[in-house]
């Protein structure tokens, strides 16, 4: 087991492995990578599910959370408090952090949707592993070169299947510029966890920044007076499978791999949500995909499998 890190310690570098947390046994890197699989297949149903809910993004972005939470509860403070007693203020607030930049992420990209084009929100906040690239670097590590290629190639595939509609009108461009800060949201996102998960377990993080997540978006909300209530029972029925599928699977999935993956791993394999989303869009609301999704989704698998090769090349 890890000891605790003093405050100075810095982000772990791009597919830099942790040590499990405090009562939690180290995955091997194959598990790893099925609970990636699983994760993207779950947060790949997020697109789909938001669009076929009539609710506001806002209250849906807040009830994913707080049901994740009621979920949670039972588990976190009852078979696992003592993990969460064994935190330290440290992870705590790096936890909490995490969960206010997650809240940013969500609303600062669901609104976007509606500012600007669909292709173009999702373009820009998939900038996430960039992000997270350069974040390292400016941290002092050096990712690799085959990393800064991953990353790149992968955006690359994005790009070919949204494409990037760049418009003159000022609410668009408000939109884009939303998005884009979303994915840098994100990127931070994703470090922080990376960070916290050096010491901590996954059900005491998530438990933490879930929490914080659903107060901070009932706070917007409430401000922008998005309705919390009022729903059918099919729109509550979608918000709890969005629950399941994309908070529990999606994003505490995630947080479980992202500890022996590494931050920029984990970051370029979420870019298959896209790909993901359109095919999971075909099927469910029989929307066509368009005919860029398979080449694209070859090119971010290059993509990402560039990223993981320069991390096995780091540990030989």
């Amino acid at each position: 087991m890890t000891a605790p890190q003093s405050t100075s310690a810095a982000l772990p570098a791009a597919g830099t492995p942790a040590a499990a947390g405090p009562g939690e046994a180290p995955a091997s890197r194959s598990t790893d990578f099925t609970l990636l699989a699983v994760a993207v297949a779950g947060v790949s149903m997020s697109a789909p599910l938001i669009a076929a809910t009539t609710a506001p993004a806002l209250a849906i972005a807040f009830w994913r959370n707080a049901m994740a939470v009621g979920v949670l509860s039972p588990v976190a403070l009852w078979r696992h408090r003592g993990e969460l007693r064994r935190m330290g203020r440290r992870a705590l607030t790096l936890s909490g952090l995490a969960g206010v930049v997650l809240a940013l992420h969500f609303g600062l990209w669901l609104p976007s949707l509606t500012m600007t084009s669909v292709a173009t929100s999702t373009a820009l906040v998939t900038t996430t592993p960039i992000w997270t690239t350069l974040i390292l670097r400016l941290r002092g590590h050096r990712p690799p070169g085959l990393v800064w290629a991953g990353t790149a190639l992968a955006v690359v595939g994005v790009l070919i299947l949204t494409g990037i509609d760049m418009s003159t009108d000022t609410r668009a461009l408000a939109g884009d510029a939303l998005a884009l800060a979303a994915g840098l949201a994100a990127a931070v996102y994703m470090l922080l966890g990376a960070e916290v998960r050096r010491t901590a377990t996954t059900t005491a993080y998530t438990y933490v920044c879930y929490s914080t997540t659903a107060v901070a978006l009932l706070g917007a909300c409430l401000v922008s007076g998005s309705a919390l209530g009022g729903y059918d029972g099919k729109t509550w029925l979608k918000i709890a499978a969005l629950t399941v599928v994309a908070q529990l699977l999606g994003h505490s999935l995630l947080n479980r791999v992202v500890r022996g993956l590494g931050p920029s791993t984990t970051s370029t394999a979420i870019l298959l949500e896209t790909p993901g989303a359109a095919l999971i869009a075909a099927l469910w609301l029989g929307q066509t995909p368009p005919a860029a999704a398979y080449p694209a989704l070859g090119v971010i698998l290059a993509g990402l499998a560039l990223v993981i090769l320069a991390d096995r090349r780091k540990r030989v």
